[in-house]
């Protein structure tokens, strides 16, 4: 191979895990717009059919599940009220056709109150993806809130120290 070929090479696989990358942060960032707005429909792009979105005491598997919880009281009520999901970018790790993002979020609602807002959760949250067909989805999302215990503590953990 010539020197040419070889850094145009390099170069593509460089770009290639750029874009893996801005995909990703991409897909993550979508969640908090989809699921303030109530659109299910959006919401379940993020996840594979088969995806797992496990929150603390919730575990939610496949698109029905999800599209059950953004249709709940509970979340409705969020929107009602007035709320919004913020996910900070995640340090996401590729290998292949597989990725592992860890971030935290915060779920902020409006405080009738205090005339603004307030942070209701902070959590930890592990996603674990795959990229089918080029485009990349969730196929397992686990949040716990960082409320002191060691579940939500060792998910940050987990992807400080690489997979």
């Amino acid at each position: 191979m010539s020197d040419t070929a070889a850094l145009v090479q390099s170069l593509a696989e460089r770009v290639q895990v750029l874009e893996d990358r801005l995909a990703i942060l991409d897909l993550m960032a979508f969640y908090g717009p989809a699921v303030d707005a109530g659109d299910a429909e959006a919401v379940i792009k993020v996840w594979t059919e088969d995806g797992i979105y496990d929150v603390d005491k919730l575990k939610m598997v496949g698109h029905d599940e999800i599209i059950k919880m953004v249709g709940s009281d509970a979340h409705q009520g969020y929107i009602a009220r007035g709320c919004g999901h913020v996910l900070e970018p995640g340090y996401v790790e590729i290998d292949g056709d597989t990725a592992v993002a860890t971030c935290k979020s915060q779920l902020i609602l409006k405080d009738e109150d205090a005339d603004g807002f307030t942070v209701a959760r902070v959590t930890a949250n592990r996603w674990e993806l795959r990229k089918i067909d080029g485009e990349w989805k969730c196929t397992v999302r686990t949040s716990r809130v960082l409320d002191g215990r060691a579940e939500a503590v060792e998910l940050l953990a987990r992807g400080a120290r690489g997979r």
